[in-house]
């Protein structure tokens, strides 16, 4: 049988023998993304920028919060002193009045992400807003993002009741930073829908009543004082509630996804403090994640997990979250 012009041009193979084996039309090199999450409070944005010192690599703002403008001390953004010249994306961006969706976040990460892996640098996306990672590597629909990209999570993790009483102590410390002010500088009387926009982070619909009470021009201290104790109480509680959701929502898409994850536990660096938490966080946080992304930039295809010192023996969520919220709101 002989074949026309039209017909063996049509037949031409794919993979070119000439000169060697070209397999790059067949086998395209996928981007290499890192993906650094865990609970609120667990050291995120810390560990992604000491990546983002160590490695050509932008980060990539993944909290839902934190992508508007105003409120830095509520949504606990990044300074620019803590950013050490790295540079974030995604971070205070979006207008605090309107919603900024999972397919929002979708499409421009990947166009960010797109960007930053054409300029040879390794895109850090860190954040604790799994519903946003979920949308950008799991849509049934759309999966360009997966179909070009290769992952590698690093799940930064502390046990619970130390997590809980850490957040805490970081809640008074937002309190002393300007945490009220700010949020009294915004606060809008005849507004009262909290589930739109900025309004929905935790800090702003808790002090609704202290506020309404002090514009209400009421004098009474004790009235007012004991207002204040239980919105910081109750923005205690949420916030820890928030770590237990987060954390559930982690184990449940590392169980149905099987992602490439791989978990630091940071508990022994919030049983510390100063240059020994320093020392701590260097030793069993930042150098198993070096190690972990050495693999992941020098291989193709899935990392083996790397095991990393367990500081407490882990017990369930349901337990953790019991015992800690019982003393996390004091």
């Amino acid at each position: 049988m002989t074949l026309g012009v039209s017909m063996a041009t049509a037949f031409k193979p794919l993979v070119n023998f000439q000169g060697g084996l070209n397999m790059e039309p067949l086998f395209p090199r996928k981007d290499k993304v890192v993906f650094v999450v865990g609970p609120t409070g667990t050291g995120k944005s810390r560990l992604a920028i000491d990546l983002a010192t160590r490695y050509p690599a932008e980060v990539v703002n993944c909290d839902k919060m934190q992508v508007y403008k105003g409120l830095d001390v509520v949504t606990n953004k990044v300074t620019p002193e803590e950013c050490r010249g790295v540079k974030h994306h995604l971070l205070g961006i979006v207008e605090p009045n309107t919603d900024f969706t999972s397919d929002d976040f979708k499409h421009r990460a990947s166009v960010v992400v797109e960007s930053i892996a054409k300029r040879d640098r390794l895109p850090i996306i860190a954040g604790g807003s799994n519903s946003y990672i979920e949308a950008l590597v799991n849509d049934a629909e759309d999966r360009e993002f997966r179909r070009r990209c290769e992952f590698c999570f690093l799940w930064v993790d502390v046990y619970l009741p130390v997590l809980h009483s850490f957040v805490s102590e970081r809640v008074n410390r937002m309190i002393d930073k300007g945490l009220v002010e700010e949020v009294r500088n915004m606060f809008v009387p005849d507004e009262t829908d909290y589930s739109r926009g900025i309004r929905r982070a935790i800090g702003v619909p808790e002090l609704d009543q202290y506020l309404r009470y002090e514009l209400g021009g009421y004098t009474n201290a004790r009235t007012r004082a004991k207002l204040l104790d239980s919105a910081i109480s109750k923005i205690k509680e949420n916030t820890c509630i928030l770590a237990c959701r987060q954390l559930q929502k982690i184990h449940r898409l590392h169980g149905q996804w099987k992602w490439n994850m791989h978990r630091i536990d940071a508990t022994e660096v919030f049983l510390r403090s100063g240059e020994e938490a320093d020392e701590t966080w260097d030793k069993l946080v930042l150098r198993p994640s070096v190690m972990i992304l050495d693999q992941f930039l020098s291989h193709e295809g899935h990392v083996p997990t790397i095991n990393t010192p367990t500081a407490t023996v882990p017990i369930s969520l349901t337990a953790a979250a019991a015992a800690a919220m019982a003393t996390a709101t004091r």
